[in-house]
């Protein structure tokens, strides 16, 4: 897949068996989410979401940070605006906010791969990713407290990754966590000593060998019902075990299974 010359600036996006690896690549600023980075994300993801051959997504990030949070050099050139940069910061917070519900509601998941920092805004990349594969060096925290600015934002996707407690004490201390704290948390899904490209693309590979229209119908109802009650997520979940056993996949995952023979997934 070859993107623009604008986008490719900041993010590359390569695709092999149904696997494709999106990069943040910005080291200078330590792949900081400025407006041009989340626009390229955001293009890239919209450009996978239409993509049948791409089954499984992982974001990973080139130089010394996974990523840097909000390009704070950026926000800080805007507060001699007339409006004290309040337009500029509220632009940049609606297009961040859409960027991470973007990777939720992509219908292929998605796995970051951790190998370094991920601070703040960068944190919340991680956390509303579907799965996360953490590195030996990698570090995560919500420092925004340190510079009066509370990861507000942030907090939406760390909140849903790991318990209350846990997520309060990383937003109001700043305190950065190792890889194996993150994981003893729930913040990531596991630690790769080989490195987290490493490991998140053999998780990648793996979750590609599935059916891809149960892949979509299962992370498409995951988030829906967790925001349910206990009954309408149980309704929500029934409807879609219905249209799923409908699918193509199921009866030849359910037929393959019975004349135990390996399973030919639909294309799409």
């Amino acid at each position: 897949m070859t993107l623009d010359a604008e986008i490719t600036a900041r993010a590359t996006l390569e695709t092999a068996a149904g696997v494709a690896t999106l990069t943040l690549n910005s080291p200078a600023s330590r792949n900081a989410l400025s407006l041009a980075m989340i626009d390229a994300l955001a293009r890239s993801l919209d450009a996978l979401a239409g993509n049948d051959d791409v089954r499984v997504v992982v974001l990973q990030a080139e130089g010394p940070a996974f990523c840097a949070g909000h390009d704070l050099k950026e926000l800080t050139a805007h507060r001699n605006d007339p409006d004290r940069g309040r337009a500029f910061f509220d632009k940049t917070m609606r297009a961040c906010s859409a960027l991470m519900q973007k990777i939720v509601t992509l219908p292929q998941p998605v796995v970051a791969a951790v190998d370094e920092m991920a601070t703040a805004a960068g944190c919340q990349l991680v956390a509303s990713c579907d799965l996360a594969v953490a590195g030996p060096r990698a570090r995560f925290c919500t420092p925004g407290v340190d510079i009066g600015l509370f990861c507000s934002t942030p907090a939406v996707a760390l909140s849903r990754n790991v318990a209350p407690k846990q997520a309060m004490e990383m937003l109001l201390t700043g305190v950065p966590i190792s890889a194996d704290e993150a994981l003893r948390i729930g913040l990531v899904n596991r630690m790769s000593a080989d490195g987290a490209r490493i490991g998140a693309l053999a998780l990648a590979r793996l979750i590609a060998q599935k059916s891809p229209q149960a892949i979509r119908f299962g992370k498409r109802a995951f988030y829906a019902q967790s925001e349910k009650s206990l009954s309408d997520a149980y309704e929500l979940a029934s409807a879609v075990m219905v249209e799923n056993m409908l699918a193509e996949d199921a009866k030849e995952g359910v037929a393959a299974f019975l004349e135990k023979r390996a399973p030919t997934w639909a294309e799409k």
